[in-house]
């Protein structure tokens, strides 16, 4: 076996399909999006899954199975995980479930620069942003509904509950920021931002100078 590839979603994903059963590649796309998988582990490309599945043959940690032939489709290979590939798949599934890692999603660099806009600008964009987060928000919910009544054993529905907590958090955030700029109770302008910067260069250079 070679190196360990770095741990993703993705190819915890694909390990973990490979547990259930031997896969071709179209067939772990369609369970992924069958098991509602897709909310947490990104598919939209397939060329991703294939190189996903190279890093894990290339590191032992999963093996050709068979290749199936048949008229109607392409030749398709089927994999299945190997004795080290389990093992792999056990410590990376415990290392991500207990050790936090420092993630750089987009929304909260842009919130970063927020002050570049103007505060009717900024209302706009995180209004629009509360309409869509909403949605989200009431499919979870009927999702999390429709699983347990289907009788769908709890722990099968963890990352769909986590997702749901984050969502109605950052729905009620929103909620919050957007009223405060629609009330005038966020208010900031270019003016005051570039004097407050110069202000800080300010007092960094004489603190610089008395070292």
């Amino acid at each position: 076996m070679t190196s360990l590839p770095r741990s993703s979603p993705l190819a915890l994903t694909v390990l973990a399909l490979l547990h259930y059963k031997p896969l071709h590649p179209y067939g772990i796309q369609r369970l992924i999006k069958e098991w509602g998988k897709e909310q947490v582990v990104n598919v939209g490309q397939r060329a991703s899954l294939y190189r996903t599945i190279e890093r894990l043959l290339e590191a032992g940690l999963i093996t050709v199975r068979e290749t199936e032939r048949d008229q109607q489709y392409p030749e398709r290979t089927v994999y299945e995980v190997t004795e080290a590939g389990r093992e792999v798949t056990r410590s990376w599934l415990d290392e991500m479930l207990a050790v936090p890692k420092a993630e750089f999603p987009q929304f909260p660099a842009a919130l970063s620069h927020a002050l570049m806009l103007a505060p009717h600008e900024l209302l706009d964009a995180l209004e629009r942003r509360l309409t869509s987060v909403s949605a989200t928000l009431e499919a979870l919910d009927a999702g999390l509904a429709a699983e347990s009544a289907s009788g769908l054993p709890r722990v099968a529905s963890l990352e769909s509950e986590y997702l749901r907590a984050v969502t109605a958090a950052e729905v009620t955030w929103l909620r919050a920021v957007t009223d405060d700029l629609r009330e005038g109770r966020l208010p900031w302008s270019a003016a005051e931002l570039m004097a407050f910067a110069a202000q800080q260069e300010g007092g960094a250079a004489i603190r610089k100078g008395n070292a």
